[in-house]
């Protein structure tokens, strides 16, 4: 009643998943507002449409994916047509299947599978009621499906309450508004006994528009008079409603009150409460009197309060003892085989320690971990940990809650454990394994400083027992150091890795694995130091390509970060990518972000721009759902650097302004380091040269402050560029000198290239071939064609100006050649440019349109022009085939091709 405008949007949402178009919706509002009565509109309209329905209780709450297995019910027998990481993942979550601890976004990742395929069938709708109130493992599941949605048959309708929303945040929302006075008035109507005019208009003033406590009230209209006359301003109408229940509660018989809290404290299983009020002495009849009062209903299987408000005046209104000993008893109705719920009774029964009870929510705590329900298993080891009868065991289960936590990717929560956790344990090690994950969360949600700290303590304190662990924590903090680009620190803490590397005995006992890991560490160390680590680096790849091939949680990202500091063309490529796809097929999406990144700013240096740019892309939505902000701020600068060597405005400003709040909120230098060059470099190829040149000064200035020493980070290339561009020849000269001597010192071609292209820049016109020659022949030995280019248009404006129009035409048509195949506008520009001024005019061509199309039309574009199929493509992306699809036509409009194979050849061009 009353929401007509509301109910028609439901049904142009229907209508749609008929068509088989996708909708989420989230209904949100305050208890009784309506929102269960919508979603059983929306049920009642939903002819053609397969139903999936759950809701959420209290008292399941705590069981992992009890919302997931309800729901998925009728569709159970399909899990094993899945792909087999998929079908194991999601089968060990609903306890179909056994087998070792899975990964939550491998779940979520079947899920969405299971159910674009049921859509396919027959278009469906998901109705989820009370979602404040499922696990959160089902919750986190289901909002994982829902943002995925596109272009399935599959409506997705979800009712919570407001301030209980974070699971579905950025979904769209309806929220649910309290009625107005005259639809209030035609609730009361519909709702009670006759009423006298009075009475109805007491109900309305009372309700307030909350079509809950209207029909309580006018159902109890003897209720008025234990009801204050006049509400404080914003009434807690929940508490209304409430007060109404327990007045209905009070005038119930004994016998039927009994029953009813067996009920409350049981759940909705109504053999179970018969087991118990049996057990309890207390006739399970009692509950037709409550039925028949309106306050639940039943059925051969199941008792479901009229509301949950009205369960937990039931609940509350009973005397703690009494609580306590129905926990008790309901726990030994249970079948022998329900371990889980048993162990949530008899905590709750507990008064004071009881390490029975501690140790079967440790159970409890351990089996959720197996089913990839960290959340779960998180609070059963802190609620274990309140039992414990000694301070170590207390401190024990608070690591292991703690850890769980992080693993679930709530932070604050696991810093808050954590740090409890310290004030018991007194064991080096456990102590170090605090540190350890306090440290490790730390970094992925950006407090680099207190990872900083937390992780050299671990490391610190892990002890010749856990050397290799130690080792992989220094190397942890060599990484913190190069997000905050804190040089010094990280230069000490290489030193302590090197001595462990150095001897024999320490690296058999950590492992090759550890010892690949500590020696990239270093090398990464050195060469912010403006040394070349080249020794280490190489060691590390080497030992990682020896390493078996195994599943994922044994592989590591270190795998692609020596790659990535040596800079050779084609070196442990295989690694990078193989890791990657690793994590894809496993569903280990929180790994992704961080790893999309390095094989992102390995493509953007070389020649991949359209693979960097979709890499870089899936990792900003990846790190922006799982709460990575230090992998957000630096995928951003990453796609900021890029769009200004692509000459896309607006894409780098608004990258870049993002990635610099959030890097400067969170400390993570690094990333503002590269936003500040992309823009000087973006203002440099738009002519405004004043601008680049200040931009480049200043970052110059900023990395010395920090005392970032290799010549790779260093902008001194361009500003000399710049500067000269300006008419200003000797401003910088000790600069300069000192940049020229770090890359000498270094030793590497990409650091040697732009160092000659420098020294090209200061030459005289008499060794203007020599220089520039000796800057090309290092520039060969990169994968760099960008950098190729940006010498070889200066070699050309240098020879145009000599007027040597025949050689530096070709030197300018060269490097134009490079900057159309790489997508570099503006740069195209000014190299055409150069070309009009030598009396040669060319036919301006495009750079194709493959740069206009938008990150996740990238990567389906690249991974079908790989060869993968449609449902392959799906699945790398954790999409569903016809979202894939949907893509897909829009790559074919915007390119103007309609194949497979004009696809490979337009994405072979470009890429």
């Amino acid at each position: 009643m009353g929401r007509p405008q509301t109910q028609r949007d439901v049904e142009a949402l229907l209508a749609g998943a008929r068509l088989g178009q996708s909708g989420v919706l989230v209904v949100r509002g305050e208890p009784g507002i309506g929102k269960s009565a919508l979603l059983e509109d929306a049920v009642a309209r939903a002819s053609g449409l397969e139903v999936l329905r759950a809701r959420g209780t209290e008292v399941e709450r705590e069981l992992p994916f009890a919302a997931l297995a309800a729901l998925l019910r009728p569709l159970v027998d399909r899990v094993e047509t899945l792909p087999p990481p998929q079908a194991e993942a999601l089968g060990i979550a609903l306890a179909l299947r056994e087998g070792g601890v899975v990964d939550r976004f491998a779940i979520a990742a079947g899920l969405l599978t299971l159910l674009t395929r049921a859509s396919e069938e027959q278009p469906t709708v998901v109705v989820i009621d009370d979602a404040h109130l499922l696990d959160r493992p089902s919750a986190e599941a289901l909002a994982f499906v829902a943002r995925r949605l596109l272009a399935d048959a599959l409506l997705v309708l979800v009712a919570l309450r407001p301030d209980e929303s974070d699971a579905w945040e950025g979904l769209p929302v309806l929220d649910l508004m309290r009625l107005d006075p005259e639809a209030a008035r035609e609730v009361v109507h519909d709702s009670g006994p006759a009423l006298t005019e009075e009475q109805v208009e007491r109900i309305v003033q009372l309700a307030d528009g909350n079509p809950l406590v209207l029909r309580t009230l006018a159902g109890r209209p003897d209720s008025l008079s234990g009801l204050p006359s006049v509400l404080a301003p914003d009434p807690g109408l929940s508490s209304v409603a409430t007060a109404a229940y327990g007045m209905q509660l009070d005038q119930l018989e004994q016998a039927a009150l009994d029953a009813v809290r067996v009920a409350a404290v049981a759940g909705e299983d109504l053999p179970l409460v018969a087991r118990a009020c049996g057990l309890a002495r207390i006739p399970v009849a009692g509950l037709v009197a409550a039925e028949e009062s309106g306050l639940l209903s039943t059925d051969a299987e199941r008792v479901a309060f009229v509301h949950p408000l009205a369960r937990a005046a039931a609940y509350a209104g009973a005397p703690a003892g009494l609580r306590r000993e129905l926990h008790r008893l309901v726990a030994e109705a249970l079948p022998a085989g329900d371990g889980d719920r048993r162990a949530w009774h008899l905590s709750a029964a507990a008064l004071g320690p009881d390490e029975s009870v501690a140790e079967a929510l440790d159970l409890v705590a351990t089996r959720a971990t197996a089913r990839g329900a960290h959340s779960v298993s998180a609070t059963a080891s802190v609620r274990a940990a309140q039992l414990s009868e000694s301070s170590e065991d207390t401190g024990r289960r608070l690591l292991a809650a703690g850890e769980a936590a992080w693993l679930s990717g709530d932070d604050a929560r696991a810093a808050a454990v954590l740090d409890d956790a310290l004030r018991h344990l007194t064991l080096p090690e456990e102590r170090a394994r605090v540190r350890a994950i306090t440290g490790l969360a730390s970094a992925r949600s950006g407090r680099l400083g207190q990872a900083y700290v937390e992780l050299l303590r671990a490391a610190d304190r892990a002890g010749e027992r856990a050397i290799g662990a130690s080792m992989e924590l220094y190397a942890e903090v060599v990484e913190v150091c190069a997000y905050l680009l804190d040089v010094p620190a990280g230069s000490v803490v290489a030193q302590r890795l090197e001595r462990l590397l150095a001897d024999p005995q320490v690296c058999a006992r950590a492992g090759a694995r550890a010892e690949a890991i500590a020696s990239i560490a270093v090398g990464m160390a050195r060469t912010l130091e403006g040394g070349s680590g080249v020794e280490h680096l190489r060691r590390g790849v080497s030992l990682f390509a020896g390493l078996p091939l195994a599943d994922h949680r044994s592989r590591s990202a270190w795998e692609v970060l020596g790659p990535l500091y040596l800079r050779e063309s084609g070196a442990g490529r295989d690694l990078v990518q193989r890791a990657v796809t690793e994590r894809r097929e496993a569903g280990a999406i929180g790994e992704l972000p961080h790893l999309l990144f390095h094989l992102a700013r390995d493509d953007a240096t070389g020649e991949r721009w359209t693979r960097g740019e979709a890499a870089y892309g899936e990792a900003v939505a990846l790190a922006r759902e799982s709460g990575q902000a230090t992998e957000l701020a630096a995928n951003l600068a990453g796609l900021c650097w890029l769009h200004a060597r692509q000459g896309r405005v607006e894409d780098c400003r608004t990258a870049g302004a993002e990635a610099r709040e959030i890097a400067h909120a969170h400390d993570v230098h690094m990333a503002e380091m590269w936003v500040e060059f992309g823009l000087a470099e973006l203002d440099l190829s738009l002519g405004g040269v004043a601008e680049a040149a200040a931009g480049f000064e200043s970052l110059a200035a900023r990395l010395a402050e920090l005392d970032v020493r290799d010549p790779d980070l260093s902008p001194v290339p361009e500003l000399v560029e710049a500067q000269l561009r300006l008419g200003d020849v000797t401003g910088s000269d000790a600069l300069v000198a000192t940049y020229l001597a770090r890359a000498e010192g270094k030793g590497r071609p990409w650091s040697l290239a732009r160092a000659a292209r420098v020294r090209a820049l200061l030459c005289g016109d008499d060794e203007v071939d020599a220089a520039f020659g000796a800057a090309l022949a290092e520039h060969a030995r990169t994968p760099d064609r960008f950098e190729t280019a940006r010498t070889r248009l200066l070699y050309g404006e240098r020879l145009r100006r000599l007027r040597r129009r025949a050689e530096c035409r070709v030197h300018l048509r060269s490097a134009l050649d490079d900057f159309k195949r790489l997508g570099a506008r503006l740069w195209s520009d000014i190299t055409l440019a150069e070309l009009d001024a030598t009396g040669l005019t060319l036919r301006r061509r495009d750079t194709g349109p493959v740069v206009d199309l938008t990150a996740r039309e990238l990567q389906i574009a690249l991974l079908l022009a790989d060869g993968q199929t449609t449902r392959q493509a799906a699945a790398a992306l954790f999409l569903s085939p016809k979202t894939v699809e949907y893509h897909l036509r829009h790559v074919y409009t915007k390119l103007g091709i309609g194949s497979r194979a004009e696809l490979a050849e337009r994405m072979r061009r470009a890429s």
